[in-house]
This record gives C-alpha cells, structure tokens and sequence, in this order.
C-alpha cells in the first residue's frame, strides 16, 4: 500500500495519473496547502520543501535499512521510482529510449513546471499586476509549448511509447488558456493532449482531483489572505 500525500496540483495529478496507470493500491492523504497543512512537522518529516505530493511506499521496492517504509517527494523523483518498482512507463532494456524520457522527464521539472508556475502567479494570483511579468512568463510558456510541440511533431508520445515523461508534461498544459496560450497553435502538441485526455488513467486521476476540489472544506478559504501567504511560500504566519 502506498499512502498518497495529495492536493489537486498539476505536481498532485502527475502521481495520481501513475498510480492509476500502473494499477497500484494507495491512500489519497488530502494536503490542503490553503489551509497550510504543508507545514505540519508530520509532513514536513516527508517533504521537508512543505510541497505536495509526497508519498510513503510501505512495500518499497528495495528494503530499507531499518525496515522502515520508503518516503519520496518531488514528483519526478515519484515518477521515477514508481517506474522502477512496477517495470512500466520508462522502457529499462533499452538505454536509448530510457534516456530520452529521463531528459524530457528533468526539462518538465526544471522548465515547464517552474516557468509555468510562474505563468499561474503573475496571470491569476498576483496581487497588483506587473505587466512585465506578465508578458516574460506568457512568452515563455508559450515557448516551451513550441519546444514541445517540435518534439511531438514525429512521435507519438515524448520519448516514442507512454512514458513518465508524458505524464509529468501534461498536467502543466491542462490549463492552456489560464496560462494565455492558444492550444490551436500547437498543432502535434494538440494531437498529444488529446490522446493522453482520453486515458481511462488521466480520467480517474482527474476525477479524484475535482472530487476533492469541490468539496466544501475546500472551497471555503481558497480566496482568503491566508491561504494566499500559504499557497504562495510566505508560510504561517506568526503570532505578533
């Protein structure tokens, strides 16, 4: 059993749609990082960055030391090691192949995620608007898409077949149009999207996320002050 430290994030929705995929038993533990339960030393003792997701795999693939269960974060490092446990979505006989997803795998998580990330805070949630910003982050995003989209021009999936590298990628373009970018622009990059939307997988790992997100817990302090502070690393705050 795997237990699934979780909010609906796109970094949340890449393990939700492995999971699925690879037809794992886990616990979805509900993080609501509005709320600040990122900070939890509980959490923190998993995911010392305090980000979701996180997960305890309590039947790891290799023993730990003590016999311990196995703690992950970073969703890449997650992807990685659920390939390695279930032998699926990271092609392991042939190097070639295992490379090009790994190195499309680390361009999401340290391109597309953070400058997609970017994109989301100067668009949507800043509190005054920087028009420089605004336009540095659209224009990136836009062309990382590019990059993408070349890359997708000959090739079905990222790396060839179904990959780790899919799903880290196609969470952080589900919100094309918050993000300002026109997806019709993207033609290869469409084609893609719209298989990996059709994935009974992507829609059970999607399905758990509305699930939560519409809850009524879950809505209630999402425009709140505080939950700005959390959601956007000012941390706790402390009593005066």
């Amino acid at each position: 059993m795997i237990d699934l430290y979780y909010w609906p994030t796109p970094n949340g929705h890449k393990i939700t749609m492995m999971l699925e995929e690879c037809g794992l038993r886990y616990r979805v533990i509900p993080v609501h990082i509005g709320r600040g339960e990122q900070f939890d030393p509980a959490f923190l003792a998993i995911s010392p960055n305090n980000r979701v997701p996180a997960l305890v795999d309590h039947e790891p693939l290799l023993p730990m030391p003590d016999g311990a269960p196995m703690s992950l974060f970073e969703s890449g490092a997650m992807l990685l090691y659920l390939a390695d446990k279930r032998r699926r979505f990271l092609d392991r006989k042939r190097a070639f192949w295992r490379k090009e997803a790994l190195q499309w795998l680390f361009w999401q998580v340290g391109g597309v995620g953070p400058m997609a990330g970017q994109n989301h805070h100067f668009v949507q949630y800043a509190p005054e608007r920087i028009p420089y910003a605004t336009a540095r982050y659209v224009a990136e995003t836009a062309r990382l898409y590019g990059v993408l989209d070349r890359r997708l021009s000959d090739r079905e999936f990222i790396a060839g077949a179904y990959s780790i590298a899919d799903m880290a990628c196609y969470p952080w373009i589900v919100p094309h149009a918050r993000q300002q970018v026109n997806l019709d622009d993207f033609p290869h990059l469409k084609r893609w999207f719209e298989a990996i939307a059709a994935r009974p997988a992507t829609q059970r790992a999607y399905e758990l996320g509305r699930r939560m997100a519409t809850q009524p817990a879950a809505r209630s302090t999402a425009a709140s002050d505080e939950a700005r502070r959390m959601l956007f690393g000012l941390g706790p705050r402390t009593p005066s």
